[in-house]
């Protein structure tokens, strides 16, 4: 989403440059739209949906008809550009040659990520389920009690790791790590993990450390600790934890 600030505070607008996003949005959606017409507002006919809401109601709203793809390639074509003129512009603007995207959630659609760029290598960092949890808890944008977090992160789990077993991961590009690992040695771990994505090791500004890891372990009592071990029950040993 254009509005949405990452962990940093920035947007992707911000991250890519305003103007090279705008760019390769208004390129894109000529692309992906079949027709767009007038509709009027409110529609007629549907119960009260005729009336207006007030004397500056609008009269009519854009409605969009999107574009039809038989050739599933026209399309990844078409969103590889998107890519390439955001991420790899930015990248290029900085003298980098590589780029990584770290949204979450999108370890939930390995499969068509590696469709659209073949040659991406996918990271997941993954972190103690009940430490996931606690930080969530500190995040204005998630449910602000235990059994909220928990409804909100169980099926993520759930559908990240049903998507794992079906997956046939020999030899795709996919490398999975602790972030507690990480932060018990981060300069040798860093080199080991970049040894792995085959780009050269550098200090890099942000590091992993483990008392940012552990630092809202506290905040669970032993009885919520204990109730929020056994709601997450098989997820703790399916993600490599104790």
């Amino acid at each position: 989403m254009p509005g949405r600030r990452d962990d940093r505070g920035k947007t992707v607008p911000e991250l890519v440059g305003e103007r090279r996003y705008r760019d390769a949005v208004q390129q894109l959606w000529p692309q992906l739209i079949a027709y767009t017409y007038d509709e009027p507002a409110p529609a007629e006919g549907f119960g009260n949906a005729d009336r207006p809401a007030g004397p500056f109601a609008p009269l009519s709203r854009r409605r969009v008809l999107p574009r039809y793809f038989s050739d599933r390639g026209e399309l990844l074509g078409i969103l590889r550009g998107l890519i390439d003129t955001m991420f790899g512009g930015a990248a290029a603007d900085a003298g980098k040659s590589t780029w990584c995207e770290k949204t979450p959630f999108n370890l939930l659609c390995m499969e068509f990520l590696w469709e659209l760029v073949p040659e991406a290598t996918i990271v997941h960092i993954k972190r103690h389920p009940v430490s996931v949890l606690a930080s969530h808890l500190a995040q204005p944008w998630a449910p602000p009690t235990v059994d909220g977090a928990l409804a909100y992160l169980k099926p993520v789990y759930h559908r990240w790791l049903t998507s794992k077993n079906t997956l046939d991961l020999t030899g795709r590009r996919y490398i999975e790590v602790k972030a507690e690992d990480l932060a018990a040695d981060w300069p040798g771990q860093r080199r080991a993990l970049f040894e792995r994505l085959d780009v050269d090791d550098f200090a890099t500004p942000s590091t992993f450390q483990s008392h940012r890891l552990t630092n809202r372990n506290d905040r669970f009592d032993d009885e919520t600790r204990e109730f929020v071990e056994e709601s997450l029950g098989e997820i703790i040993p399916a993600m490599g934890y104790e």
